[in-house]
């Protein structure tokens, strides 16, 4: 993602979400979100909270701060190929959620990576999200084929009324 310019010669700040954060620059040429643009990438040097980049067609730090919150996307045939067991996390949004008796919980809403590991949002529409730990215990079946996923969420997560809206909110007992 672009987060603004760098410096005043037309440089990017970009931040990557690659699992070998400097790798971004390999699947370029990158394009915006709605596949509109493509930009060539030349990493100049790491920078607080990501690389300072040369994208093609940014000639200037005005056309650099312009593209601030773009999403930049390499194209599939262009990712390395997965392990067993692996997913990319674009797959994984939208799939239909399951706890293990095949009650449906929801759709994966997210997968994100703050440090710690992968987390995993299931909800819906008039659901509450439920975020749990993206491992093979909380999540032993990941179907692609079929569209769903199975979810082993730890006791102490679910109440008897997962699934509805807070029902306390507004209780005062």
């Amino acid at each position: 993602a672009i987060a603004g310019a760098y410096g005043v010669r037309g440089e990017a700040r970009v931040k990557s979400f690659t699992a070998d954060p400097l790798a971004f620059a390999d699947y370029a040429p990158l394009e915006s979100e709605d596949g509109a643009r493509q930009f060539s990438v030349k990493v100049t040097r790491p920078v607080a909270g990501g690389f300072a980049a040369r994208l093609g067609g940014v000639p200037t730090r005005e056309a650099a701060e312009a593209l601030k919150g773009t999403r930049l996307y390499a194209p599939r045939d262009r990712l390395p190929p997965l392990e067993t067991d692996e997913f990319y996390h674009a797959d994984l949004i939208g799939l239909a959620a399951f706890d293990t008796g095949g009650a449906p919980l929801g759709r994966v809403l997210a997968v994100d990576d703050f440090g710690a590991g992968d987390v995993i949002d299931i909800g819906g529409p008039g659901l509450r999200t439920l975020t749990l730990p993206f491992t093979r215990a909380v999540v032993p079946t990941v179907d692609i084929a079929q569209g769903r996923v199975v979810i082993d969420p730890p006791a102490e997560v679910i109440a008897p009324d997962f699934g509805k809206e807070d029902a306390a909110e507004g209780d005062d007992g």
